[in-house]
């Protein structure tokens, strides 16, 4: 590379996350095979439109061999079309839907689609609250779509479950367009069964569920699958628990159809409507390089020692949730059902979760100053952090290294309060270096 700093950056964050570990619940690591995809000349081209649907249901080389009639407004795409449609295979075959869209460029992208899809202006939508663990997307008064629709929040409970009364309540008095399950800071397994009940009562109420988080552990069967339960649609990041590039996804239930023809608006049209929201609604050209590399990452998510992944992260999770109770540390809800622990940083040590994000950053641990349920500080002194097991479970760690962990959680939150010195972070920080380097980053030598 002729651009020296930008070169050295790169290097610098390659070592940055070789001597560090990563807690943050939203990140991973990919493989080489994903990140050589990314680095591809599939950059270069545009492709508008889309590839035909056929052959979506049969093996990776009659999908990529069938023929017919693509959606493109650009010529050139005959490798490109092949790619993209084994991306929307496997994530059909992935996740046991009808259809998938590969183009979203974000979750909070793929989102904003449904909703285009779906609603007109003012139409409500019924979501988790922000300060209990909902995303800025379903809702928060700072984004685009909460000035466009109206978003009424359900909560949780004082468990840290999702208060399903309150949820069939709001539902049967506001009459919602959307009842949507998501979350980037919730630790249980929603009852998926049930909500589809309380939507069932509402006329044509479109069942969302936004598993932005947890898509990884759908994927190798330790969480439930909201479309096996009767959601129409799903959205997702491709990056987290699923360990792809950085990028969307929506999958559907329904007919699947030309989407250069407006079908009629109807909840068994959604893969449709969904497919017109994404293009031309809310994006221009897709990032085909992105999709190839989601193309892989669904490949390597329907292997069977991705099932093991899965249940790595959970049981890690659930190992580290202990081992941090037993120094003192306070979980909302208890613990985890998933790969997410949020904690009370106010209750367990009196400080708040960006002194102490702050404070094992200076030793290499790497998590998110958090909100938790009825937080009443601000925004960026939060009461709480967040953190979870994806990428420690991807670099090899088990539940010996998450007792480590809390180890070194606890040490840094007694130097937060005095109870240790400071000089302590110097020997705190070569620990974390040694464990860090016997677990090498899957890929990505820089």
């Amino acid at each position: 590379m002729t651009d020296k700093i930008v070169a050295n950056l790169i290097k610098a964050e390659y070592q940055r996350q070789c001597e560090g570990l990563e807690l943050i619940p939203s990140e991973n690591y990919v493989s080489q095979q994903v990140l050589d995809s990314m680095a591809s000349v599939l950059t270069n081209k545009y492709s508008e439109g889309y590839p035909n649907f056929a052959a979506l249901d049969g093996s990776d080389d009659a999908v990529v061999d069938a023929t017919g009639a693509d959606f493109r407004y650009y010529g050139g795409q005959e490798n490109v079309n092949k790619i993209e449609r084994l991306a929307i295979a496997r994530a059909r075959r992935l996740f046991r839907a009808d259809h998938a869209n590969v183009q979203p460029h974000s979750g909070a992208q793929a989102n904003n689609a449904v909703y285009h899809a779906w609603l007109e202006p003012g139409d409500t939508v019924l979501a988790m609250d922000l300060g209990h663990g909902g995303h800025l997307t379903h809702g928060a008064a700072v984004t685009q779509s909460a000035r466009i629709y109206h978003f009424v929040n359900y909560h949780t409970r004082a468990d840290g479950d999702i208060d399903y009364d309150e949820l069939a309540r709001l539902a049967q008095e506001h009459r919602p367009k959307i009842i949507l399950v998501g979350y980037s800071a919730f630790t249980k397994l929603p009852d998926f069964a049930r909500v589809v009940e309380i939507g069932r009562q509402v006329s044509q109420c479109l069942l969302m569920a936004d598993m932005a988080h947890v898509a990884g552990l759908i994927a190798g069967d330790v969480h439930p699958n909201p479309l096996d339960f009767g959601f129409h649609v799903m959205t997702t990041t491709t990056h987290k628990t699923l360990r792809g590039p950085r990028g969307g996804l929506i999958l559907s239930k329904g007919k699947v159809s030309n989407p250069l023809r407006r079908p009629e608006y109807r909840l068994e049209n959604i893969p449709t409507l969904i497919d017109r929201a994404v293009f031309p609604g809310t994006q221009g050209g897709p990032l085909e390089h992105v999709i190839a590399a989601k193309a892989v990452a669904f490949h390597e998510a329907l292997q069977p020692e991705f099932k093991d992944y899965a249940r790595r992260v959970v049981a890690n999770a659930k190992s580290l949730a202990i081992a941090l109770q037993e120094r003192g540390f306070q979980l909302i809800g208890g613990g985890t059902e998933n790969h997410l622990i949020l904690i009370n940083m106010i209750e367990s040590y009196g400080i708040d979760g960006k002194t102490f994000e702050r404070s094992l950053d200076k030793i290499g641990l790497t998590l998110n100053a958090n909100a938790i349920p009825n937080d009443t500080r601000k925004a960026f002194e939060p009461s709480g952090v967040r953190l979870g097991t994806p990428a420690l479970t991807t670099r090899g760690l088990s539940p010996a290294e998450m007792e480590q962990i809390a180890d070194w959680l606890q040490k840094c939150a007694e130097i937060c309060v005095g109870r240790r010195d400071v000089a302590e972070y110097a020997v705190l920080r070569e620990e974390v270096r040694a464990l860090a380097l016997r677990f090498p980053l899957p890929g990505g030598a820089a």
